[in-house]
């Protein structure tokens, strides 16, 4: 069985501290690989090691720091295949899917290599007799990164991009669950030029979490996962004195207006809903039509489109819709909330329980499962399943659906899909969530802008990526100047470039 390892000083370095965590294959529930643990003085080693790297990293100017994001974009382009085998191996997405998990990192990456723009300062000439003002964009030193494993691939590069192209060095712990895709993301950040010590890639449980959370060094954390460990994660880092950005789990909301495309409607909850079996924070869990007309009939249409979604492993070929669920506890919690839907007067339109696949018959797979008449004091929607079932709460008016939303704990993604501007408009406006789709279902905002929810699905003040990822992994120094004489140089004639 392969023993994975962890990247420190730009090479793969094997675990000293004779604790291991398997790694699974999802589709099949076998376990491919022992990934060794971490203890806190090899954290601590790897700290010092970074701390050291990253001053001379810092000193390099930032558009040589953007050159390397450059070619490290072009790294990720050539071994997209690679890169998503990795990620559906260990996750079990299928392989488009995955190719699009690499993606949307890659964007983040290609918007780093425009760092020095994002890290330029600000200068007021003669704010005062003969003095002038100005503020500089500085990296904060050692970062670390804390990602979940329903992104093996996009959300390190969400942490990891900014915070390199600014100048810091980085402490990435991926999850446990799907380590390789981290290691292979750092072998190739090595070969376009990213220093060693720069980044290190440092796997472990919640004993190496508290440890970076504790740890002197350490200026700031990125998190994403649930939101116990977000709020957890977040109160921690502050204690000590740390920045902190932690996003939350996700109970997202679709609107479905009676002037709705109910086809086009229908196909974005099927997408958004069943997509990598459920597995992302962004995903349609809650349809909510408006009137019993428009739930029927958005449920005549869901039922058969559902029931013709092909559930399978990734190796089965490019139609497959979507994959395992991540671990067996994963399947069994599923399993269990639709359980209690049925218990709680739910009706189970579509099954998903049960499901076995000829030849992965102990994989970790879920059948799509679809609810209607849910209401929001059963565990299903109250929960946040991240599986494949879509529950539907009926609402009779637009302010009834609306305040569903308002009203729940969560606040990461929602959607409207509705023909009137003037509803799209005032949904937009009112609603507290931190990103929302007009006939959009999963709004996403593209890499130049930035990612966050709101109420419990976020915690902390700056999102990922985009400008805000820039002043999260900065802090601004202002000068003050005045000059009392001074001797001017002679004419230079020649132009020096840049070096």
């Amino acid at each position: 069985m392969e023993e994975l390892s962890h990247w420190i000083d730009g090479k793969e370095v094997k675990g000293t501290s004779g604790r291991f965590s398997d790694v699974y294959n999802p589709a099949t529930g076998e376990v491919i690989a022992r990934l060794p643990l971490a203890t806190p003085a090899e954290l601590d080693a790897a700290v010092k090691s970074a701390e050291k790297a990253q001053v001379a990293w810092a000193a390099t100017n930032p558009q040589r720091r953007a050159r390397v994001m450059m070619k490290f974009g072009q790294l990720i382009q050539d071994n997209m295949e690679a890169l998503a085998e990795l990620v559906s191996r260990e996750h079990g997405k299928t392989l488009p899917d995955a190719r699009g998990d690499v993606q949307r990192g890659l964007e983040v990456i290609e918007v780093c290599m425009g760092a020095p723009a994002l890290l330029k300062g600000e200068f007021t000439d003669n704010g005062g007799p003969g003095i002038d003002l100005y503020s500089m964009r500085q990296p904060l030193g050692v970062v670390a990164g804390i990602t979940p494993f329903n992104f093996p691939a996009m959300i390190p590069l969400w942490k990891m991009g900014p915070a390199l192209a600014s100048g810091n060095a980085m402490i990435l712990k991926p999850s446990e669950r799907v380590p390789s895709t981290s290691i292979m993301l750092a072998k190739l950040a090595q070969q376009a030029g990213l220093p060693d010590g720069v980044l290190q890639v440092v796997n472990g449980d919640k004993e190496i979490v508290d440890a970076i959370l504790d740890h002197p060094t350490v200026q700031a954390v990125g998190f994403v996962g649930s939101t116990p460990i977000a709020q957890y994660i977040y109160g921690r880092a502050a204690t000590n004195g740390k920045r902190a950005q932690c996003f939350g789990g996700a109970k997202n909301h679709m609107l479905i207006m009676p002037d709705a495309d109910l086809d086009k409607a229908a196909d974005a909850l099927v997408g958004a809903g069943f997509g990598a079996a459920g597995e992302r924070c962004m995903a349609i869990s809650v349809a909510v039509p408006v009137g019993d007309k428009t739930a029927d009939a958005l449920i005549e249409r869901l039922i058969p489109k559902i029931e013709k979604l092909k559930v399978g492993p990734y190796t089965a070929g490019e139609d497959v819709d979507f994959g395992p669920v991540i671990t067996k506890a994963a399947q069994e919690r599923i399993n269990r909330l639709i359980d209690s839907g049925v218990e709680q007067g739910a009706k189970l339109v579509v099954d998903g329980r049960g499901l076995k696949i000829q030849g992965y018959e102990n994989g970790f797979f879920c059948g799509p499962s679809l609810f209607d008449n849910v209401t929001r004091d059963m565990e299903i929607y109250k929960e946040e399943i991240f599986g494949p079932v879509l529950s539907t709460v009926r609402a009779q008016s637009y302010e009834e659906a609306l305040n569903l939303v308002m009203e729940n704990d969560y606040g990461n993604g929602t959607a409207i899909y509705t023909a009137d501007g003037d509803t799209a408009r005032d949904f937009a406006s009112r609603v507290n969530v931190g990103m929302v789709g007009i006939n959009f279902p999963i709004p996403v905002p593209l890499s130049y802008y930035t990612f966050g929810g709101w109420k419990k699905s976020a915690f902390g003040d700056l999102n990922q990526y985009g400008p805000d990822a820039f002043r999260f992994y900065t802090k601004t120094k202002t000068v003050t100047a005045r000059w009392f004489s001074g001797i001017k140089d002679g004419v230079a004639l020649n132009f020096k470039a840049m070096d």
